[in-house]
């Protein structure tokens, strides 16, 4: 088994998705193309590098902007794969929104956002486009000394509501007011759930209890009122949440009057502190940590049950020599009352992964770098590269499997410590397999060469 052939075998079953057959092997020959691509992905690059420069390319931008497909269709597949290494009853799904950077005034949804990576004392602004990602959390360090690997099942566009000009009536700020209700993130969010569940369900995880992970940005009141059934939320709140207990029963009252916040119970000594150990970093590291259950959160989750956990400050050294230094505390929400904590807390800690998926798609694979214009091309071209990327990591887990082996190029001499190969380690091996293999390729009407592949780069 190579990893070539265990990717084609996983994206041959997008054959459900499309209508037509040359449909899907013009999905496939694109998707092939954004991994195999060096430099800029843009669209035209993409094409060059799977030899079809002299070809009309009209079809290939048709594939986006008139063929007729779920651009989240391209995922279920991925999910069924992904499904057998996730042992257990629980199964985490980290979900982030990220950003994809545009410069285009005329491309439709792009407007100004936050950087995230702005620094906390001034708030820059970027041109871009907002999606939201989920993925599955696979607990590879169950059978070895490996962190956890995100899996994107689902990557859809979230574009915010456009404000009224100035010479707007007070009709279209109403108007206005009520859509950035009905179409934000949370809202999106909330939907999304219920779709993940149902594709759980399809790809025969009715038995496993869905466990989402989210930053502080889902963690408010649309986001905990409407939460789908075998579905458990756990989120990152704020320090100075107020929070109660159930007021005592005979009385008219449900909220008991005496309110506490999270860091008031990491600061309280006489709730009992707890230790367990958890992956992170490379290796199992103990964790301290407190624990509140049947709270109340009367402005967000109103009477639904939650379960707080408070993670202490986890101490690091910069260098060997340096001295202590610590992370800050954590605060997580939780509609899980029973179970294992230590199962949750690892959970939180390998969302993580799904940072890293965020950082392959956008700086290895390229993900928002094609210039697309049509309003329907727009959210569908970054779908179509997204899902070729979980493809890759599957295929390379049926081949190889979660550790770096020998099959992989050595590593430099500054980088002794990778446990487990990185994207650009797997775009390589599959470039090398597409050299090496000429026929398989060929099925897809791909032409390969390392010219061509240099050409594309330097057009």
């Amino acid at each position: 088994m190579t990893v070539l052939r265990a990717w084609l075998a996983i994206t041959s079953q997008w054959s459900a998705v499309f209508c037509q057959h040359r449909t899907l092997l013009r999905a496939q020959r694109q998707a092939l193309g954004a991994l195999l691509c060096l430099g800029r992905s843009t669209l035209s690059r993409i094409i060059w590098t799977t030899g079809r420069e002299q070809k009309s390319w009209s079809g290939e931008y048709f594939l986006h902007s008139r063929a007729h497909w779920n651009p989240q269709a391209l995922f279920e597949p991925i999910l069924r794969e992904a499904l057998p290494y996730c042992p257990g009853r629980l199964v985490g799904v980290a979900v982030d929104d990220t950003r994809l950077k545009k410069t285009g005034r005329s491309i439709p949804h792009a407007q100004y956002h936050r950087d995230p990576l702005s620094p906390p004392f001034h708030v820059n602004l970027i041109w871009a486009l907002r999606f939201l990602q989920a993925s599955v959390l696979l607990p590879l360090h169950r059978s070895g000394p490996f962190s956890a690997r995100g899996i994107p099942i689902r990557f859809e566009e979230v574009p915010a509501v456009k404000k009224p000009g100035r010479r707007a009536s007070e009709e279209d700020w109403k108007l206005y007011r009520q859509a950035v209700k009905a179409r934000n993130l949370s809202q999106r969010f909330v939907q999304s759930m219920a779709e993940m569940r149902q594709a759980f369900d399809r790809a025969g995880g009715q038995r496993k209890l869905l466990v989402v992970v989210g930053d502080g940005s889902f963690c408010n009141r649309t986001a905990f009122s409407v939460i789908p059934e075998r579905v458990v939320l756990i989120a990152r709140t704020r320090k100075d949440a107020r929070l109660c207990f159930r007021a005592p029963e005979g009385g008219r009252c449900f909220y008991s009057k005496d309110k506490f916040t999270p860091e008031q119970v990491r600061q309280d000594e006489t709730i009992p502190g707890q230790t367990t150990k958890l992956f992170y970093a490379g290796k199992h590291r103990k964790v301290r940590y407190k624990e509140v259950s049947s709270a109340l959160w009367q402005g967000g989750a109103r009477k639904r049950l939650l379960r707080l956990f408070v993670i202490a400050p986890t101490p690091y050294r910069k260098r060997k020599t340096s001295k202590l230094y610590y992370h800050r505390p954590a605060f997580l929400l939780t509609t899980l009352l029973a179970g294992s904590g230590r199962q949750l807390l690892q959970m939180y800690f390998d969302r993580w992964q799904i940072e890293v998926n965020h950082r392959d798609e956008k700086d290895t694979l390229g993900v928002g770098q094609a210039q697309m214009w049509n309003p329907i091309s727009v959210p569908k071209q970054p779908a179509l590269v997204v899902a070729s990327y979980p493809a890759l990591l599957l295929a390379a887990l049926k081949a190889f499997g979660p550790d770096r082996g020998e099959s992989y190029a050595k590593l430099p001499r500054w980088r002794t410590s990778a446990k487990r190969p990185s994207c650009l380690d797997l775009c390589t091996i599959l470039r090398n397999e597409a050299h090496q293999n000429p026929a398989l390729v060929q099925t897809l009407d791909f032409q390969i060469s390392s010219s061509q592949l240099v050409r594309a780069a330097a057009a």
